[in-house]
């Protein structure tokens, strides 16, 4: 049986476990043996078996139940926020904004503050003023965007939009290019809408005219 070698750390010894659990030692919902018993199969002692059972629940792949023992929830390590992100090509980049951005306008609508207001005021006359470059037409637009969700007053759609603006900016700089052209007359108009609509609370006005602008962008990619 393969162990790992005296001087190795707990991170070595969780390849090892995960190598196993992978090539189907036990299936999903098994339950793996006491440390007692794991620690000399691996070739370490007790606390290092320990520290590789925590690193590999943290991952998603093992989960401890009080009283129970220790079983197996997954068969590999689940991708990362930022790797599912950086595979996603950009009408999922699309889809995904829109989720979050539809729901962030209407709340928008009804709970902004004056001062929140006059923030997306701002940001749209500098979206305006910097829409000849590609690179400050995106940085610009994002503001405007983040702007509604920070009038949003929801964490959670903050937290996403902010996790998610990386890619969103990568995302909309290659359309923006791949198109040729971007800011038009057309599109500030849409986002002057979108901004009167929070302006006179009409949530439902700003949801529609924010789905809106979003399904023509994934329109002119098909």
């Amino acid at each position: 049986m393969t162990t790992v070698r005296r001087e190795s750390l707990a991170e070595q010894a969780a390849e090892l476990l995960l190598t196993r659990i992978r090539e189907r030692e036990w299936e999903i919902g098994g339950k793996l043996p006491g440390e007692t018993t794991l620690a000399p199969q691996l070739g370490i002692g007790r606390s290092t078996a320990r520290e590789a059972i925590r690193i590999l629940a943290g991952r998603g792949v093992l989960t401890t139940r009080q009283g129970a023992g220790v079983f197996v929830t997954a068969t590999d390590v689940p991708a990362t926020w930022d790797a599912v992100l950086q595979r996603a090509d950009i009408v999922a980049v699309i889809e995904a904004r829109t989720a979050i951005e539809v729901e962030a306008a209407a709340l928008a609508a009804g709970r902004r503050t004056s001062a929140e207001l006059q923030a997306l005021r701002r940001a749209l006359g500098e979206r305006e003023r910097r829409r000849a470059d590609i690179d400050d037409h995106v940085e610009s637009d994002l503001a405007f965007h983040r702007g509604i969700v920070v009038a949003a007053q929801s964490p959670v759609l903050l937290e996403l939009f902010d996790g998610f603006a990386p890619r969103s900016r990568q995302a909309m700089t290659d359309m923006l290019r791949l198109r040729g052209h971007h800011g038009d007359e057309a599109d500030h108009d849409t986002h002057e809408r979108i901004y009167e609509a929070i302006a006179s609370r009409d949530a439902e006005a700003a949801a529609a005219l924010t789905r809106a602008h979003l399904d023509v962008l994934r329109g002119k990619l098909s």
